[in-house]
């Protein structure tokens, strides 16, 4: 019971703090995966979905939204945090327009990787596909405010990617292809080439506030520890020094495409070590379950295996890290926009 109680009020001085916050940039836009998508797998042929309950049970109106989440996610609160508004709408979502996506929009896909064989394997939005739907927006915006006016605003509003998981969970450990043609370190560096692409084009169409995130401590998602049981569930060690080294090597390029474009304000957001310190201390954070997720036995259930007819799924996400076998909770994922709202993102505000 003390558990909870300090949980909760935890919780409710973390959304003050970060309500106090003023504006400083007019959008978030976000390019991404999952941990990014706020409904936009709902709209093409996939079975990767979470538009249905329990997902989003914790949303605005208990309404799931196809956020892979009991509730928000960390972009959403990361608009919030600049003071622009609670939610991000995805882009190919009908109920939304040009007046709703003018301060804020989002083009990811559940699913997707640097690498388009990754968004192959669930045939999602490929990672390419996200820069055209992009350019789409931006001529739908100047449509609306005209081209100076939405020149000026892209350049203040803040790019966000956050990608590259799936590129190795989804793509190259299950499955030889990728494996048979690259080392893993060479491989880092092919994915690290299209994000250097990406960004590159990003500047090139206006874009000047650009926040990149790098990998999660992969191993220790419910799913990885459920596949290590030979180990005793533990996190998959060799997973999260692949991911800390692509980081390195992402930090490296950031830092080069700094210097090569000028005026431009890139920063990379690392969530690795704050994800693993909530895992490792989870009462500081009010959390009980680290190693297994909320929804389902919370060993391997995602998506449809995920649902409401799953007679298994926790009470209160507020207890868990993660929400299904590979996401986490809304409360993780405030504590995550949080961190990096106050530590890289702050040259934004």
């Amino acid at each position: 019971m003390a558990i909870k109680v300090f949980s909760f009020f935890f919780f409710v001085y973390l959304l003050v703090e970060m309500h106090e916050i003023s504006a400083m940039v007019p959008a978030v836009i976000v390019f991404g995966d999952s941990t990014v998508d706020p409904g936009n797998n709902n709209q093409i042929s996939t079975v990767l979905k979470s538009n249905f309950a329990p997902y989003g049970r914790d949303y605005f109106g208990g309404q799931p939204t196809g956020r892979f989440s009991n509730g928000r996610i960390a972009t959403d609160f990361i608009s919030e945090a600049y003071g622009i508004k609670p939610a991000i709408p995805a882009y190919l979502d009908p109920k939304f327009d040009i007046r709703d996506f003018a301060t804020g929009v989002s083009f990811a896909s559940a699913g997707t990787g640097y690498d388009k064989a990754t968004s192959d394997v669930l045939s999602v939005i490929p990672f390419w596909k996200e820069m055209v739907y992009y350019k789409e927006f931006q001529d739908k915006l100047r449509g609306y405010l005209g081209n100076d006016i939405a020149n000026h605003h892209l350049s203040e509003s803040l790019h966000l990617i956050s990608i590259g998981t799936n590129d190795f969970l989804e793509n190259y450990y299950p499955f030889p292809t990728r494996s048979s043609e690259y080392p893993v370190d060479k491989y880092e560096i092919f994915l690290i080439g299209i994000a250097n692409n990406f960004i590159r084009e990003l500047y090139n169409l206006g874009a000047r506030k650009i926040a990149i995130s790098g990998l999660p401590p992969m191993g220790c998602l419910p799913l990885e520890r459920t596949t290590n049981i030979m180990h005793g569930s533990a996190c998959i060690e060799e997973y999260n020094d692949v991911a800390k080294d692509f980081n390195q090597k992402l930090q490296d390029s950031v830092t080069e495409l700094n210097w090569e474009l000028g005026g431009i304000q890139l920063v990379m957001s690392n969530p690795y070590y704050k994800l693993l310190e909530m895992i490792q201390n989870p009462i500081l954070f009010g959390f009980e379950n680290v190693a297994t997720a909320c929804c389902g036995t919370g060993y391997f259930e995602m998506s449809y295996m995920c649902d409401r007819m799953n007679p298994f799924t926790c009470s209160d996400a507020n207890k868990y890290i993660f929400w299904d076998s590979f996401h986490p909770t809304e409360k993780a994922n405030f504590i995550l926009a949080d961190h990096a709202f106050k530590t890289t993102l702050t040259v934004f505000r």
